[in-house]
């Protein structure tokens, strides 16, 4: 007998909890699990109506009283360097760029219980183990890649400095988490991976970097929007971000349930049970 698994998600609500990003705010998320044989076309439809993948996990934020979290990409057809991202991809000229299948290894580990120990000391990864971090790189069911980017030695070996777990779907990359090493805090490795990012899209024809959530009066989301021109999910549609758009977005207004179109056999059902 076997089991077919439905193609109707099953959505769930997280309990309150504080937002790390603004003080004072409430966080909670709406989620759903990707499993079975649909898996890739549920991750493509959700994203495009801004959720974001963590492990086997699809999320978007549904906060009570507050709406500053807004699912951001950049439109690659249209980006241009600035003169300050030029000096950062020319600092960075030197490093090898070598995609990689999900797999974790020692290296990485180590590269980033040093980046979250220093960037990130109230952040809920800093008690992260090897297994879980193993399972934040390995357990995707998708499209998914780890992009290293590596210093070349005079002995002719290469050293880690940088990664990005990166997923791809029909209308771009996502880049889901990324972690570098701050002691080359010179070369700006946070800018350069999404800028690679970018760059490598252009040349690929891919339309989309997806860079997670831009979060209004976050300074730890603020660099998301400088990567012009950017769009956010507002209102149910991508649109550009704009001066005006960012002054008008109600930081005290909370979310809606998300209007979910229907895509391919994707069916828009929204079934809440709490927990």
């Amino acid at each position: 007998m076997n089991h077919v698994t439905t193609k109707t998600p099953q959505f769930y609500i997280t309990s309150p909890q504080n937002c790390p990003y603004l003080d004072g705010k409430i966080e909670r998320k709406l989620f759903t699990a990707l499993y079975g044989e649909s898996s890739q076309e549920l991750n493509d439809v959700l994203a495009m109506q801004g959720f974001r993948r963590s492990q086997k996990i699809l999320y978007k934020p549904l906060c009570l009283k507050c709406s500053a979290c807004l699912s951001v990409r950049v439109r690659v057809a249209d980006f241009k360097l600035t003169t300050s991202q030029r000096r950062v991809v020319k600092r960075n000229f030197d490093l090898l760029t070598v995609e990689k299948p999900i797999i974790a290894t020692q290296e990485q580990y180590t590269l980033f219980k040093n980046y979250v120990n220093t960037r990130h000391t109230d952040g809920g990864m800093t008690d992260m183990d090897e297994y879980e971090f193993s399972s934040m790189i390995e357990e995707s069911n998708i499209q998914s890649k780890i992009i290293e980017y590596r210093r070349p030695n005079s002995d002719g070996t290469t050293e880690l400095i940088g990664a990005s777990l990166s997923d791809s779907t029909p209308e771009g990359l996502s880049m889901v988490y990324s972690f570098f090493s701050i002691a080359d805090s010179n070369r700006s490795l946070g800018k350069f991976m999404v800028l690679d990012h970018i760059l490598e899209s252009v040349k690929e024809n891919i339309p989309y970097v997806y860079l997670g959530y831009w979060v209004k009066g976050s300074n730890k989301m603020k660099y998301k929007s400088d990567y012009k021109p950017v769009e956010v999910f507002y209102k149910n549609e991508w649109v550009e971000l704009t001066e005006d758009l960012e002054k008008s977005v109600d930081i005290d207004k909370g979310y809606d349930l998300p209007e979910l179109s229907q895509k391919n056999s994707i069916l828009p059902v929204i079934q809440l049970p709490r927990v």
